[in-house]
């Protein structure tokens, strides 16, 4: 569970999206990809989430350069390593590749999670 002060920050980064996430949230919101739920900047336990769709247990987080430096790299695998003891998958994607190439990058998200889900088509929409 996360804290008060996780939820905090949660909210100022949902004000404060960069680029390549603003873009992928115009695809991901109001359950356009495949009719999944995804919440933005979501909080689990001392985590933020870049994107989280729940009933899929997929995070999905667009990973600028300073996720290629060593320490950050340690720290990622920290991360990748708790959530998945919680049966939370994590997709990394490059924001250039949010940037140029989104039908690909909506399509691969979109085949995890309804891989996830066990199914391979979407799940049925809400009336």
């Amino acid at each position: 569970m996360a804290d008060a002060k996780s939820y905090e920050r949660a909210r100022d980064f949902r004000a404060n999206l960069n680029p390549p996430e603003a873009r992928l949230w115009l695809s991901l919101r109001g359950r356009r990809l495949d009719g999944l739920k995804f919440r933005r900047q979501h909080p689990i336990g001392p985590y933020i989430l870049d994107f989280y769709c729940a009933a899929a247990k997929l995070a999905v987080e667009v990973d600028g350069a300073i996720h290629d430096v060593e320490d950050q790299i340690r720290h990622d695998q920290r991360r990748t390593t708790w959530l998945a003891q919680r049966g939370v998958r994590v997709i990394r994607l490059r924001p250039a590749d949010v940037k140029d190439e989104i039908e690909g990058v909506l399509g691969f998200i979109g085949r995890v999670a309804l891989a996830r889900l066990g199914t391979e088509s979407p799940p049925p929409s809400r009336p």
